[in-house]
């Protein structure tokens, strides 16, 4: 399993149920949370194929800034 870290601007509670169902909707992702007490907003994800586009593409259709950090 690989984990993905992202910089978001996803920073609150609401702002994680906003994504929720948009996140939970990209078959490839397994697991996923995010940080919002991290200055950064990490959002993690656990995927066994790692595509970086769909976890991106999901994040902005919510109306949220995503950028992999590695």
């Amino acid at each position: 399993m690989k984990v993905l870290k992202f910089k978001t601007n996803i920073n609150c509670n609401g702002c994680i149920a906003s994504v929720t169902p948009f996140l939970n909707n990209v078959e490839s992702i397994d697991a996923w949370k995010v940080d919002i007490n991290n200055m950064d907003k990490i959002l993690e994800v656990e995927s066994d194929n790692g595509n970086v586009e769909d976890v991106t593409s999901a994040v902005i259709e919510a109306g949220y800034e995503i950028v992999e950090i590695g």
